[in-house]
């Protein structure tokens, strides 16, 4: 069970990503980016990402090169919420295959 704490961080994380892939992804043209959801441990050293990538051909590669760049990303993070938070969690990314794993049971149910 999160605390009160745990969520107003993921929320926090999670704008705040959202807006830096937002940033990064224009100069990728059919290239779309969200964060789905921020879970952070209980003891607030490591923030899970988990990402929805879109085209999903590429979301493999594009999700390596994310997690190659965490640091780089962290740190950019870690300068906007910089009054908010006294220690910036590592951040670790995954792939959100919700979306994908839904239009799966759409195209069998519609067989």
């Amino acid at each position: 069970m999160e605390t009160t704490r745990q969520n107003k961080i993921a929320r926090l994380l999670q704008k705040e990503l959202s807006e830096h892939f937002r940033l990064q992804t224009q100069a990728l043209h059919g290239v779309l980016i969200s964060v789905s959801i921020v879970r952070i441990s209980p003891d607030m050293s490591i923030a899970r990402v988990y990402l929805s990538i879109f085209p999903s051909e590429k979301a493999q590669a594009i999700l390596k090169e994310i997690n190659e760049s965490s640091q780089t990303t962290r740190f950019d993070i870690a300068q906007k919420v910089r009054f908010q938070l006294r220690k910036m969690p590592s951040l670790v990314f995954y792939l959100d295959d919700s979306l994908d794993y839904l239009e799966n049971i759409d195209n069998l149910l519609k067989q």
